[in-house]
């Protein structure tokens, strides 16, 4: 999540950018594959890279049919629009990204409500939660329509059966289901289950390529035919239709096979990362998959990470340390050095 605001930046050298997972570069070989990738226009679903992307996704998650976006914000965006018509209603976290950080564009855009509910601690919404909000046939009310869930949560990954509960309130209820899985693999890492296993109970998945699998740009909706072919006129009602994507959707294919299954690295990194911030007693720290968090204690002058070839964002209230792949050996070395030294 690009929303964290940063520290200044380090005047020499980064020995490594704990910002966030977006901040990854494209590889040697993802470089050599974007080179070589044979394209086509995509607006014309002539791209054959984009289309190998596509069935890929919709294959490895058990559904038919699937669509590339440039942003996990318009990937969502476009499953809102999707789902729902003017006057009807998203019920979703108050936390989670598609009430909190994606501008209300289903809002402003689709005249989408957004309807906020309260997080659990696990990243989770409370079924009872979920059922209080659905509206009854009433014409004072909008028509509670799509059911948006999110995992991970703030780098926590929702178990399944938390996860299943909320599902069943949603289908009881009438309503379709959204998953915003811009996390979706660290997710299916840190649970021990299968692709299918997370997206199997949802309607429409969203899945971002450029945050912990490290491609430069993009995210993938997958879902139903028909409801992808809607989102793929919404993409290009909202500019989002590209035209030689393949160069994009090469980067995308060589993350699903090469970065995807290194993701367990970066969770061990980000634990090992948590103890030793435990160790130096440095304030309160929590972590889960690629993340930790450091709430500060009274008088530590965090800004000084810098001066240590640090980037990171400023604690509000607390710092997020994301792990990733351009974090290297010597990189995590140097981060845990530079925590010691401003202990």
């Amino acid at each position: 999540m690009s929303h964290y605001t940063a520290i200044a930046a380090p005047t020499g050298p980064i020995l490594a950018d704990l910002r966030s997972d977006t901040v990854t570069q494209p590889c040697s070989g993802m470089r050599d594959a974007m080179a070589r990738a044979e394209v086509g226009d995509d607006v014309y679903g002539d791209d054959p890279n984009v289309n190998r992307l596509e069935a890929t996704l919709a294959e490895r998650l058990g559904k038919e049919a699937a669509l590339f976006a440039p942003s996990g914000t318009q990937s969502n965006l476009l499953a809102m629009l999707a789902h729902c018509g003017r006057g009807e209603e998203v019920i979703a976290g108050e936390a989670y990204h598609v009430i909190r950080y994606e501008a209300a564009g289903a809002s402003v855009l689709g005249g989408v409500a957004l309807h906020a509910l309260p997080v659990a601690e696990d990243g989770a919404l409370e079924a009872d939660d979920i059922t209080a909000a659905i509206k009854e046939d009433d014409s004072h009310h909008p028509i509670s329509r799509l059911l948006s869930l999110e995992n991970t949560h703030y780098g926590r990954a929702v178990p399944l059966p938390r996860m299943q509960a909320t599902v069943e309130a949603g289908r009881a209820g009438g309503l379709s289901l959204h998953l915003d899985g811009a996390r979706f693999f660290n997710a299916i890492t840190a649970l021990g289950c299968s692709e299918t296993d997370l997206a199997g109970p949802f309607d429409t998945v969203s899945i971002c390529l450029s945050k912990g699998l490290g491609a430069p740009v993009g995210s993938v909706l997958v879902g139903p035919a028909d409801l992808i072919a809607r989102a793929r006129r919404m993409r290009k009602m909202l500019g989002g239709g590209m035209r030689q994507a393949g160069v994009l959707a090469a980067a995308g294919l060589y993350a699903l096979e090469h970065n995807a299954p290194r993701l367990a690295e970066d969770h061990a990194r980000a634990e090992a990362l948590a103890a030793h911030l435990r160790g130096l007693g440095l304030g309160d720290v929590t972590q889960a998959t690629n993340m930790v968090f450091l709430t500060p204690r009274d008088g530590l002058d965090l800004g000084s990470l810098a001066d240590h070839g640090l980037r990171v964002s400023a604690p509000e209230p607390a710092m997020r340390l994301v792990m990733h792949r351009d974090i290297d050996d010597a990189g995590f070395t140097a981060l845990k050095e530079a925590f010691a030294a401003i202990a």
